[in-house]
């Protein structure tokens, strides 16, 4: 299997994803937020690239079946019913709902790859479970980090190197390009603490700031759910018989 990562979504075209096998990042705090929601009974999460789109989205589905989620510069959105903190998204709030999802840098990553084949929605919590399936599927496959503000982030860089270790260590074959070579060698580098690598981070100090550690510790969680959220037709959900016990 060839693995390219790219960094950010910024340089990329949507039509540049046509037909490939794309894996979405972003570790502080979509994917995770995605992850509680879907495992905690979420119907389906409608990803967005703006905030007027999650509106005018979520007035046309299932009436009182759908909410509004999200974020902007860390804060709820006003009139959304939800932010961006997976603690929000327990089972009594979201199970059986539509959320319609608009996120500074996720939500955008996973509109930008709408065109994919297969696109895969990751973070450290379900991180074993998406690698097992990408060594079943046994194609090519590209990574594509949220980043933050069109940028570099270390976490989800990181977090595609753990992705990478771990289909290594599965016995699946991999050709690395240098980004993926990068990733690799930042997470032998930084990633023997998790949590004390989210904190040390730019995003997660911004988010130190505004209230949000508690998060942190949640989305540096490796492997505690092996939910892989999985989109097609424009929403996002559970893979089938995919769910955490």
């Amino acid at each position: 299997m060839k693995c390219i990562v790219h960094v950010s979504p910024v340089n990329l075209d949507e039509l540049y994803f046509t037909g490939k096998t794309i894996v979405v990042i972003d570790v502080l705090r979509a994917s995770n937020t995605i992850i509680a929601a879907l495992n905690n009974g979420a119907r389906e999460i409608v990803p967005v690239g703006s905030i007027e789109f999650a509106v005018k989205v979520s007035g046309g589905m299932f009436g009182g079946h759908t909410l509004l989620g999200g974020e902007r510069n860390t804060k709820r959105i006003d009139g959304f019913a939800l932010g961006n903190s997976p603690r929000e998204y327990t089972e009594e709030i979201v199970s059986g709902k539509s959320i319609v999802f608009y996120t500074t840098n996720g939500s955008k990553a996973i509109a930008k790859a709408k065109f994919s084949d297969n696109l895969f929605v990751c973070s450290f919590s379900n991180i074993s479970a998406l690698a097992d399936h990408l060594v079943r599927l046994n194609l090519d496959f590209e990574i594509l980090c949220a980043g933050r503000n069109n940028s570099f982030s270390m976490e989800d860089s990181i977090c595609a190197g753990k992705l990478i270790a771990r289909i290594q260590e599965s016995d699946g074959e991999l050709v690395l390009n240098d980004s993926s070579t990068a990733c690799l060698s930042l997470y032998g580098t930084y990633g023997g603490d998790i949590f004390e690598m989210l904190k040390n981070s730019d995003h997660g100090k911004l988010l130190i700031e505004n209230g949000f550690e508690e998060d942190i510790k949640i989305c540096s969680e490796v492997d505690n759910v092996k939910v892989i959220p999985f989109f097609r037709e424009n929403v996002v959900k559970l893979m089938q018989n995919n769910k955490s016990s």
